[in-house]
């Protein structure tokens, strides 16, 4: 692990009002940071993000409305949206544009920098590393618990995207680029 980073101002609320295609990108090289009850303060640089964009993108789960798990979406942003795929693994994303109008980031992989003793290389496996599970969905990513705040600034020209993961069944919304990482990064997805 590297040096522990300092950790800075948090996100504004405005950061995250923006376009999921904005926010993504935006997010990378940001850190992560879960105040955990009893593990103290684990911390991930992000290097992996997927943006899913409101109802009329099929691979997004506002696309079938406002429903009990999705009901954070349709909220104001900067909220987290934690939910569970395949009965085992936690989601995190971050909301985004304003209220009423649902989007979400989600936080694909991060590079371990404090507290953080197992691989983190996907999704379900950042969440499992940060204990972040859905107890935190909706939890104000603007507060002090679990939030993101600016580390670096990644140059556009390090950045590469591609076709999000796992979201076959969304027929052309699976095809867009929508998925950013850090181009030299060893802890994105596989």
């Amino acid at each position: 692990m590297t040096k522990r980073p300092q950790v800075q101002e948090v996100l504004p609320r405005e950061f995250y009002e923006a376009d999921p295609l904005k926010v993504a990108p935006g997010l990378l090289g940001s850190l992560l940071v879960h105040r955990h009850p009893t593990r103290g303060e684990i911390i991930g640089r992000i290097v992996e993000t997927e943006a899913y964009r409101g109802e009329e993108d099929l691979a997004c789960h506002a696309s079938a409305g406002v429903t009990t798990r999705t009901r954070v979406m349709f909220g104001p942003p900067g909220h987290a949206y934690v939910y569970l795929i395949y009965g085992m693994y936690n989601m995190l994303n971050a909301v985004t544009w304003p209220e009423g109008k649902a989007a979400a980031v989600l936080i694909r992989a991060i590079e371990p920098l404090a507290g953080i003793d197992r691989t983190t290389d996907g999704p379900g496996k950042l969440t499992l590393a940060m204990g972040i599970d859905r107890t935190l969905s909706a939890q104000d990513l603007c507060g002090q618990r679990l939030f993101i705040c600016r580390e670096l600034e990644i140059a556009p020209n390090a950045v590469e995207t591609g076709p999000r993961i796992g979201v076959d069944y969304a027929g052309v919304w699976a095809d867009k680029p929508w998925r950013f990482w850090i181009r030299d990064s060893r802890y994105v997805s596989r």
